[in-house]
């Protein structure tokens, strides 16, 4: 086991502050309008619905509530519609706050809750896909990102992945280190890779590559 094998804890705590610095001050700068837009990669949820269930969970995690079902999809929709009556900017200072406080609480539960702020960073490139911001999966919080994801796939036991990214330099090592099959390999641009990783859509077109694995494999909701 290698340095790199080793869980950060400081890690999802680093990718929320990046988030938080890049993702507020845009949602404040929309108008009220922009929060009603459809959130393509989440059907049947706005942009102001996405926001809040990431406000939501972050805020479970400050308040230390995990009761059965917590993250279930009717417990999400209650999420929601608790916070219906709530000003846009209401939504937008709970996440804020949730940004702000849920990383050293994450840090110190030991790594069951480490998928919590990689899901945040990827609901952020959700709400930029659908606002029409280029670079929805990238930004500031990219490099923690995929380290992140590195760590997550780990600690689940994915199967093993090379991805060698067009836009980093160093090959990132995904998945299970025990290995009951040869490494899957991508080739292709970090977003993409982030994409089939979190079941949201891929654009078309031939500038990246998978070999020795399915997409729906790769998912870490499932499918």
């Amino acid at each position: 086991m290698t340095a790199a094998d080793v869980r950060d804890a400081e890690l999802p705590g680093r990718l929320l502050t990046a988030e938080r610095d890049q993702l507020i001050p845009l949602l404040r700068s929309r108008p009220d309008a922009d929060f009603a837009r459809s959130a393509t990669a989440c059907p049947g949820w706005t942009v102001r619905d996405v926001l809040a269930h990431c406000s939501a969970a972050l805020m479970r995690v400050v308040d230390g509530r995990f009761e059965e079902g917590v993250f279930s999809p009717e417990a999400n929709d209650r999420d929601i519609a608790e916070r219906a009556g709530w000003t846009n900017a209401q939504v937008v200072d709970e996440l804020e706050r949730g940004m702000t406080e849920a990383g050293p609480l994450i840090a110190k539960a030991g790594g069951p809750l480490d998928g919590i702020a990689f899901g945040e960073w990827v609901h952020a490139g959700d709400v930029r896909e659908a606002l029409g911001e280029p670079g929805a999966y990238g930004g500031a919080g990219l490099p923690y990102a995929l380290a992140l994801l590195a760590q997550v796939t780990r600690e689940r036991g994915l199967l093993p992945l090379q991805a060698d990214l067009d836009d980093v330099d160093e090959p990132l090592r995904l998945g299970a280190l025990v290995q009951e099959r040869p490494p899957a390999r991508y080739i292709g641009d970090s977003a993409t890779l982030v994409r089939l990783y979190t079941g949201r859509p891929v654009p078309p077109g031939d500038g990246w590559e998978l070999a020795g694995a399915e997409p729906e494999e790769l998912n870490l909701y499932g499918g």
